[in-house]
This record gives C-alpha cells, structure tokens and sequence, in this order.
C-alpha cells in the first residue's frame, strides 16, 4: 500500500480553489477514488461507502486546513493520507492502541536507572537503526497490540547488543501467551508485564517460529524456538527526558508509552508537537519504541530537539514507520512517564 502523496493533495487542492473543472465534489471523488485503490478498500454496501466518504471528506478537511496552517509556519510537521483517512478518531484509537495505564501503575523493576556522573557527556545525537539494532518496521493490524510490538523492539536491541545478532521476536506468543501476567492480547497491555512473562517463561521465540496474526490465539510456546531472554527489566524515572536520553546512548532502544491523540493518525513527517495530548501516566494509551535522538536545525539557525521513535502501523505511516516527537518540551505527550528496558546478559566472546 502507498500513501497519496501530500505534495499531490496540495497541489489537487489548489487547483480546487482555481476553478478546476472537477469542482470541489469531482475532485473530492477523485481522492477517494485513488485513496480506494491505493490502500484496497472495499465496502460492504453502498449506503457504508457513502458513510465512509463522509468520513474521507471531512479528515481530508482537517488535513488540508493543518498543511496549510504548515506552509504559514504554525506547524512543525504536516499531515498526510493514510489508510486511517476513512476512519472516525473513536474507531482509530479502539483498533490502533492498546497500552492501558492507571495514574500511578508501573512495573516491579528488577533495578534501579543508575544515573551517569554529571562529567560524562552522552553524544548530540544517536541513532540505533545505524547501528544495526532495530528490525524492520512491522504492522500490528487492527489489534491493540502495541505493547507487544514495543516490548521485543527493545529485547530485540537488547538482544542484538548482547549477541551481535539482530533477530526479529514474537510478538504473536506475547499476545497469545502472557494474559495470566495482566495483559490482554488485542485488548491491550503493559510492556513491563510482557518482560516479566518472558523472564518467568524463560524467553521468546522467533518471529518466524511463532508469526503474527493479529489476533488471540492458543499459546503455541515452543521453548526449542527461544532466540531471546530477559533477566529483569529497569523502569527509567518517571518524566525525566535526560534520563531517557541517557538510557538510549547507554543501553539501545527503550520502550515508551506516549498519549495519542486526533492528528497522530495523520501523521506525515516533521517533530511532532501536540499541545493537546498528556503526560500523566492515565493519559497513556500507546506503546512505541524510542531508537534515537537528535536536534534539528533550519535554515533560519533554529533548533528543535526530537526523538527517533518507532511505530507498528507498518512503513508506510509518518517517516517510513517513524514519528520524530519533541523533546525537552515538557515531556510531550509523556514520552518519559513510563520508559523502561529489559536487562539481557552479554553472550559475546
């Protein structure tokens, strides 16, 4: 599946505002047209394609009002079309989330985030996909999965900085496996649960031993198949962005748990800021991966600090499965409440 290009949405709908001889309903018709053969949708009924349209048309809207609020400088990100255009934000954050939080709930840790000397400077900027430790952007479907998806993104950095080897892990045996350990397969979870199934279970099989399916399923561990361990897990203090800092140039890729809230769905490319989503750990609804950080600097010599962070809608939402979200701006969208990463003993010779 490809995504229409904005660059054609801004362009299209320019054109509208010119007198195009479509008009504004031929050219809406032709989106949806390109949207239904782009990503393969097809409809029950002609009445549930018209309901569909209503939605298409009205997330086009917000989507062109928010790029062009970009071009005046308002924004730093712009939105796109996506397989979630012709979806309603309620049906997007039933499917698509899936990490559930109380206000204080957090994990047992097995340690405590020791904390570097204030002498020791971390680099400007890392990145672990160049360092060959993150696999390739998957897709949790229509499955609440995500903290299954962001708990073997970091066991698989873990695991790949323990053994110089980058295996891809089961998220399947987690949904199928670790409900006794209060997570509930497509219905959500808690990535600190999931590391402390696979500590107890002793470990995780192989992605293409136990493979995805997008749904519940009858637990087929097979303790052959292990590639990956855990022998505890260390919650990062809650809301401090250097700390998470320090974790990523540290130890690798962490779990994240961030808010996600309406234009997350659209999401293009850009830092994503978002004044309206939440820190607290209630507001948390979505597990990622954090893989890196950095700044970035305009042409003007302005400067934004971001993180690298890995989704699971597939690579081709936001920058080819990643999202940059802000960072040292008030723990946006609570992007370090409830960091964590699992301990791996180091098997290299």
């Amino acid at each position: 599946m490809k995504f229409l290009s904005i660059g054609f949405l801004f362009v299209t709908l320019v054109c509208m505002s010119h007198g195009s001889a479509l008009g504004k309903d031929g050219l809406l018709q032709h989106l949806w047209q390109k949207f239904k053969k782009s990503h393969g949708k097809s409809y029950l009924s002609e009445e549930h394609e018209q309901e569909r349209f209503g939605i298409f048309e009205q997330n086009i809207e917000l989507i062109e009002k928010h790029n062009n609020e970009y071009s005046m400088g308002m924004h730093s990100y712009t939105l796109g079309v996506n397989p979630f255009t012709d979806w309603t934000v309620e049906e997007f954050k039933e499917h698509m989330l899936g990490t559930k939080y109380n206000k204080t709930q957090r994990g047992l840790s097995s340690g405590n985030f020791v904390r570097l000397p204030k002498q020791v400077q971390v680099p400007d900027e890392i990145d672990w996909r160049k360092e060959g430790a993150v696999t390739e952007v998957k897709n949790q479907g229509q499955c609440g999965s995500c903290w299954a998806f962001s708990t073997t993104g970091s066991l698989e950095g873990a695991h790949f900085r323990a053994t110089n080897q980058l295996v891809s892990l089961s998220e399947q045996q987690l949904v199928d496996c670790s409900s006794k350990y209060d997570n509930h397969g497509c219905n959500g979870g808690l990535m600190d649960n999931a590391f402390e199934y696979i500590k107890d279970n002793g470990g995780l099989d192989t992605e293409e031993s136990y493979p995805y399916s997008a749904h519940q399923g009858k637990c087929k561990f097979d303790k052959k198949n292990v590639a990956a361990t855990v022998s505890g897990f260390v919650d990062i203090p809650t809301g401090d962005e250097e700390a998470l800092k320090e974790a990523l140039a540290t130890v690798g890729p962490v779990s994240v748990a961030i808010d996600v809230e309406d234009k997350f769905m659209f999401y293009k490319d850009g830092i994503f800021v978002d004044k309206h989503c939440g820190s607290s750990m209630g507001d948390l609804d979505h597990g990622v991966l954090a893989v890196g950080y950095g700044t970035n600097t305009t042409n003007e010599g302005e400067s934004m600090d971001y993180w690298v962070v890995k989704n699971s809608w597939g690579p081709h939402w936001g920058e080819n499965g990643y999202i940059r979200m802000a960072r040292n701006l008030k723990n946006m969208c609570g992007i370090s409440t409830a960091a964590s990463y699992p301990l791996v003993k180091d098997q290299r010779n």
